[in-house]
């Protein structure tokens, strides 16, 4: 992520925040998406306990990693990757 300019920096997926983001949730709702799709939202340390607690109260959340694997696991998958949402 060297390369990338301040505009690029991915940030937090929590309303109103504008913080770096550090962690990436990964979900899916089973009852719209197939069992292996994954959605992302992006979360700053402030937010990773909220935006975990709110996705996983609904059954939804499937995983927490930071940002670094989470685009090193992407990397070696190719171009397709995750969508991110």
């Amino acid at each position: 992520m060297s390369d990338e300019t301040p505009d690029e920096t991915p940030i937090c997926s929590a309303k109103g925040c504008r913080a770096a983001a550090v962690w990436v949730l990964a979900w899916n709702n089973p009852k719209i998406h197939t069992p292996e799709r994954r959605k992302t939202w992006l979360a700053c340390e402030e937010h990773r306990g909220h935006l975990s607690a709110f996705l996983g109260v609904r059954g939804f959340l499937k995983d927490v990693v930071t940002l670094e694997e989470w685009e090193a696991s992407r990397s070696s998958e190719g171009p397709e990757g995750s969508e991110r949402s």
